[in-house]
């Protein structure tokens, strides 16, 4: 009889981790699909952004006023290039690597951010700097209501669920 308690506290006790790691596997899932997140953004999508800002406007400091419009083909080149990489990251943000447990509207930002891009990509065609300070403008307003909806979090700072970078209940 020993022999067959004994067995059914094992079981008991077999069954309850399981459970527990299968909880603790889905969180530690969330958390690593929050850093990638995370990871993308700070190392892709906001330096690609910076390259299509800092293609337009201008700069005031103690010597003067100095154009931010590219004046070589590398500059033009590497502004047409940022355009076609935020839409390239507009995609792949909609892949389940990224996307998975976060809302539709994960999706809206997402496709938002491929669109406002094809609009980038035309205006460094052109080569209308003009164009391209106010498209950069709309590319900036679509990140800010992304980052409202999903704002970036320090992995230390979880949200109530212990997820980082999902969005609230």
């Amino acid at each position: 009889m020993v022999t067959m308690s004994r067995f059914w506290a094992l079981a008991g006790v077999a069954l309850l981790a399981g459970c527990g790691g299968a909880e603790r596997s889905e969180e530690k899932a969330a958390q690593d699909s929050a850093l990638r997140v995370q990871k993308l953004m700070a190392e892709e999508v906001q330096p690609t952004a910076e390259v299509y800002w800092n293609s337009a406007g201008y700069v005031m400091d103690e010597s003067g006023e100095t154009d931010l419009t590219p004046t070589t083909e590398e500059g033009w080149a590497a502004t047409l290039q940022s355009t076609q990489e935020l839409q390239r990251l507009g995609e792949l943000l909609q892949t389940p690597e990224y996307a998975d447990g976060r809302g539709e509207d994960w999706i809206a930002f997402s496709k938002s951010l491929v669109e406002v891009s094809k609009q980038a990509e035309q205006t460094a065609l052109d080569r209308d700097s003009d164009a391209i300070f106010e498209v950069g403008g709309v590319i900036y307003r679509v990140c800010q209501a992304c980052h409202q909806v999903y704002p970036a979090s320090q992995p230390e700072d979880l949200g109530q669920d212990g997820v980082v970078g999902t969005a609230p209940q």
